[in-house]
């Protein structure tokens, strides 16, 4: 069992990967406009701040269309989540930086045997080459993403199908698993699935994400926790 100087105690960590592990968000914005702007569907950051970053690609595109009321049938949706992944792999190719203590925190986790999982609204295409180039791919049991689930946060499907599969492998409650996440949509769907919460300031202010168990500034506040049986 995990105790965090936190006062929180965790036997399992689900991390959300953009906004927690990696600030992708504006790589995620720079590779919808590319798409949306052409065809006058485009946003603003702040709109995407406030209403698209909490959603998957697909429920991304879905409100971009319904926001203008144009019609979006399935063939056109999978052709545009397949070309807005192939964008963002170009923009990732200059390099990722991680948050501050985030790679240190997973490292000593996976060191210390505590099962870890990564509950992400992000494409596994975009998820794996930037945990490869982070050095932290091994650490993790499991890995959920919008590839897994039908439904986006703040729909709890996402944590509960992470939460399944750790305890799969081991012997885990909800209520002594901790998810970490930066938005109120993550929030929201982590404490659905019965699961303690960490929120991050990341992309939101403390007033916006209050709702989860304790609120951070960084996660180097979680590095000196200690490992009981």
């Amino acid at each position: 069992m995990v105790v965090f100087p936190v006062g929180l105690e965790a036997n399992a960590v689900i991390f959300d990967f953009d906004g927690v592990i990696v600030d992708t968000e504006p790589l995620h914005y720079k590779a919808f406009q590319r798409i949306l702007e052409p065809l006058g569907l485009g946003f603003s950051w702040q709109q995407y701040v406030d209403i698209y970053m909490g959603f998957d690609d697909r429920d991304a595109f879905i409100e971009a269309f319904a926001t203008q009321n144009r019609p979006l049938d399935t063939a056109t949706l999978s052709s545009l989540v397949e070309r807005k992944a192939e964008i963002f792999q170009t923009v990732i190719q200059d390099g990722i930086t991680s948050y501050p203590g985030v790679v240190e925190l997973i490292k000593k986790l996976h060191l210390m045997k505590v099962p870890l999982a990564i509950s992400s609204g992000a494409l596994q295409s975009d998820i794996a080459p930037i945990v490869e180039q982070l050095g932290i791919a091994n650490c993790f049991d499991v890995i959920v993403t919008a590839d897994d689930v039908t439904k986006s946060k703040p729909d709890p499907e996402t944590y509960r199908l992470a939460f399944e599969k750790l305890a799969s492998h081991a012997a885990l409650t909800p209520g002594r698993t901790v998810a970490i996440e930066d938005t109120p949509a993550g929030i929201t769907a982590a404490k659905g699935a019965g699961l303690q919460v960490i929120g991050l300031t990341n992309s939101y202010p403390k007033a916006l994400i209050s709702e989860a168990s304790v609120v951070l500034d960084s996660l180097e506040e979680l590095i000196p926790f200690t490992v009981h049986p």
